[in-house]
């Protein structure tokens, strides 16, 4: 069996468990034209776990395929995928699967112009559309315009918060936006930090306004907003501002809450310092390492963003993202690929997470032994889960995705207004 790895950029990457170091040979130009009698998949760099289980596949559950047309894997740095990508498109060189562009835009206009696939035509002629999770294919949809990537990662997010707390303070786990504000205030009045936050992020504070927005105005809320249906300068979305500055105004994001960095934030949580911290399950890697959780697993508890009183969204429909998308080169869809594809889809997702401890969307059809708790716990929310939401910037332009991560931590230390917030983001988008 022959299996390759090319990259834009010389260097060398390990492989799966078990598998040797593969020399990583450079391509010259635009990356050269996609090899015909080869499996090519195009990755950003700072990827290592699609190609890791990818390899092992090859070598594994899909040695037959992996046989029939080698896996040959080619990676490019993440700030070059866009211009990669464009190049190689224009010359018709786009390999069978690659990464989907940073911009979300840019899938959505190489989709148009022919070159990606539509996978609910794809999976649904090989019959196996329903080996992706709904939540999945929710996000997918929302995010991109059409089923146009495969969920190689899947990310849900919500308040992960200490249930030894809670229980301590005879608080039970907020279902309403209320019912978290006098969660809150009780445990301020305790002496315990509500709330850990980046503000030197910012998107962990604007995760919480989107998640107000989404719960009072429903699920297309900021959808209307990127298409002009409606301005973040509108009462009610200026009140999901108002209702995160309101938190920060009692103080319960802690002192210096710009100033936080990410990993400080972190350890907040971990160590016992704030009762709350909202996260997407990203975080896992941290909660499932003893070293750096010293509160325990046992302690550790996951809840959707809580419903806002009479409001159109409900807490059923989680935050998420897809951490690792993969889309699929339209021109080369045919019986040479798809016997890979359909490999892929039936076997990655119990692949990943038993190697990589990842949760991805694709369902799991071979039982896996030993999954941490907590990760146990998350797939079992994707599973469940049937519509999903996005998150504040994810429709904003990039201008207005810094302007709105910048001003995070003024709105909630009391620097601007809920007013001027929102104005200063709708002025740049």
């Amino acid at each position: 069996m022959k299996l390759t790895r090319k990259t834009i950029t010389r260097t060398t990457v390990a492989t799966a468990a078990g598998a040797s170091v593969l020399a990583l040979a450079a391509c010259g130009g635009g990356g050269g034209s996609a090899s015909a009698d080869a499996f090519s998949v195009l990755v950003n760099v700072e990827n290592t776990e699609v190609p890791a289980v990818l390899e092992t596949l090859a070598a594994g559950a899909c040695s037959a395929e992996a046989e029939a047309m080698p896996l040959e894997i080619e990676t490019t740095p993440q700030t070059n995928l866009d211009q990669q990508l464009q190049l190689l498109a224009g010359q018709g060189a786009l390999p069978v699967l690659f990464s989907a562009g940073n911009a979300p835009s840019l899938t959505a206009e190489l989709a148009d112009a022919g070159h990606i696939a539509d996978f609910s035509e794809v999976l649904g002629d090989l019959g196996i559309a329903d080996q992706i999770e709904p939540a999945a294919v929710s996000t997918i949809e929302s995010l991109y315009g059409g089923f146009r990537a495969l969920p190689f990662e899947y990310n849900v997010e919500g308040i992960w918060y200490n249930k030894q707390i809670f229980a301590d303070n005879g608080i039970d786990e907020p279902e309403t936006f209320d019912d978290l504000v006098s969660a809150a205030g009780a445990l301020s009045d305790a002496g315990v930090q509500p709330f850990s936050a980046s503000g030197e992020q910012g998107w962990p504070l604007t995760r919480l306004i989107s998640g107000y927005i989404f719960r009072d105005l429903g699920p297309d809320a900021l959808q209307k907003v990127a298409d002009g249906e409606a301005s973040l300068t509108d009462p009610e979305y200026v009140a999901a501002a108002q209702a995160i500055a309101d938190l920060g105004a009692e103080g319960w994001f802690g002192e210096g809450v710009g100033s936080i960095d990410m990993a400080t934030s972190e350890n907040q949580f971990l160590n016992g310092s704030a009762a709350m911290f909202y996260m997407g399950s990203w975080f896992l890697s941290g909660l499932n390492d003893p070293e750096m959780n010293q509160i325990g697993t046992e302690n550790v508890g996951f809840m959707p963003f809580p419903a806002v009183e009479g409001g159109a969204g409900d807490r059923t429909q989680l935050a998420a993202n897809v951490g690792l998308p993969l889309t699929m080169n339209a021109n080369l869809v045919n019986d040479d690929t798809t016997p890979w594809l359909e490999c892929i889809v039936e076997n990655y997702g119990a692949t990943a997470l038993a190697q990589e401890n990842r949760v991805s969307g694709f369902a799991l059809n071979d039982e896996v032994e030993d999954i941490p708790e907590l990760t146990a716990m998350v797939q079992d929310q994707v599973a469940n889960t049937e519509t999903t939401v996005l998150w504040f910037e994810a429709l904003l332009s990039a201008e207005a995705t810094t302007t709105a991560q910048r001003n995070a931590a003024p709105l909630v230390t009391g620097s601007i207004s809920a007013e001027e917030f929102m104005q200063k983001v709708q002025g740049d988008q």
